[in-house]
Parts: structure tokens; C-alpha cells; sequence
């Protein structure tokens, strides 16, 4: 695989927007905290004082990378799931887990988004503002952070959608690819690890 293919292999449209918002939000921690931190520990070295508000927007930053992150987060299923003991039973109760971790997962979204969006308009409204020394309105972090929080209720509810709809058409790959827990395999794939079969690691 080369590459450019594993950064962005083909997938369906939701999965990619998935992606491209977490490469957002990646930018944004590496720059709104790595990179104001180093200009203000080097400014304080320098000139015995900070020249950027550092714990301030690294905090903004911060929860921009979160909200844009868990789509891709729930696309590629690395949200935490205890499923020690799911292997122990039969295809259609795991199936069944399953669908319930799915869609339990899409009605908590919906609902933060739902509250993200109200502590978003009252700040609009109150025109509120932090109380640091820059004055930062509240809704410019808070518009990226909802952005990304509303995109996360949207896969959260679409992917259960698809799930069933594979169910019903009797692809279980397709239904496992969704909503079904990740194999070690996947994991090992999604590490980016490559894997050799026993013949080849007999003939080294």
C-alpha cells in the first residue's frame, strides 16, 4: 500500500469527510497548543515575558480537536467498547450488542449536540466574551467545536442506518465493517503494522 493510499484510501463520503476534519483538527492541536507554546516559552526565555496567550488558546484548541476527531473516531471504531466476553456468544446476539452500542452511541451525540448548540447560541446572543486579556469571543472556538460535535451526531446516527440496511440485504461483512467490534487484525491493520502470513515468516 503506498503512501498516499493509506493516508486517504477510498472510502464512502462520510468516512472521508470524517478523515479530513480529524487532519483539521490534528492542525489545529499541533499549532493552537504545540506550536503557541514553544513561541511562548521561547518569548518568556527571551524577553521575561509571554507574547501569546498560550493556555488560553491551547484550551480552544484542545476542544476544536476533540469535536472535529470523533467522527473519525466512531468511522473507524476507536471508541472505547467493552467487549471481552462478545466472542463467547452467538452471531445473532453479538449482532444485536452491537446495534444496541450503535445506536445507544447515536442518541448520546444527538444530544450533545443539541446542548453544544445552545451553550453556542448563548454565547452568540450574550455576545460573550473570555475574560483574558485577548477578549476572545466565545463563538469563534465554540463554532469549530460544534461543527465538529454536530458532524459526530451525523455519522453516529448514519452508520447504524447502513449497519441495519447491510443486515436486511445479508451482507455481514459490510455490517461488521460498520458497527462490529474491531478484530485483532483490524487493530493490527489500523496501527499501520504490516502482517506477513507463517509461510513467509518460515522462509526468513
Amino acid at each position: 500500500m503506498s503512501e498516499s493510499s493509506r493516508l486517504l484510501p477510498p472510502e464512502p463520503w462520510p468516512q472521508r469527510i470524517s478523515r479530513i476534519l480529524s487532519w483539521i483538527g490534528g492542525a489545529i492541536i499541533l499549532v493552537g497548543c504545540s506550536g503557541l507554546i514553544t513561541i511562548d516559552v521561547i518569548t518568556r526565555f527571551l524577553f521575561k515575558r509571554g507574547m501569546v496567550e498560550s493556555f488560553e488558546m491551547s484550551g480552544y484548541a484542545l476542544a476544536a480537536c476533540i469535536g472535529l476527531g470523533l467522527g473519525f473516531a466512531t468511522t473507524s471504531k476507536t471508541h472505547i467498547r467493552v467487549d471481552i466476553l462478545l466472542d463467547a456468544f452467538p452471531r445473532p446476539v453479538r449482532v444485536a450488542f452491537d446495534l444496541i452500542a450503535a445506536f445507544s452511541l447515536a442518541v448520546i451525540a444527538v444530544a450533545l449536540a443539541w446542548f453544544c448548540w445552545g451553550t453556542l447560541a448563548q454565547s452568540m446572543a450574550m455576545n460573550a466574551k473570555s475574560v483574558s486579556a485577548l477578549q476572545t469571543p466565545m463563538a469563534l472556538p465554540q463554532s469549530i467545536w460544534w461543527i465538529g460535535i454536530f458532524w459526530f451526531a451525523c455519522v453516529a446516527v448514519l452508520l447504524p442506518i447502513q449497519a441495519v440496511l447491510r443486515l436486511v440485504a445479508g451482507d455481514r461483512h459490510g455490517f461488521d465493517a460498520l458497527i462490529g467490534s474491531l478484530r485483532v487484525n483490524e487493530e493490527i491493520s489500523q496501527a499501520g503494522v504490516e502482517q506477513t502470513s507463517p509461510a513467509d515468516g518460515a522462509g526468513r
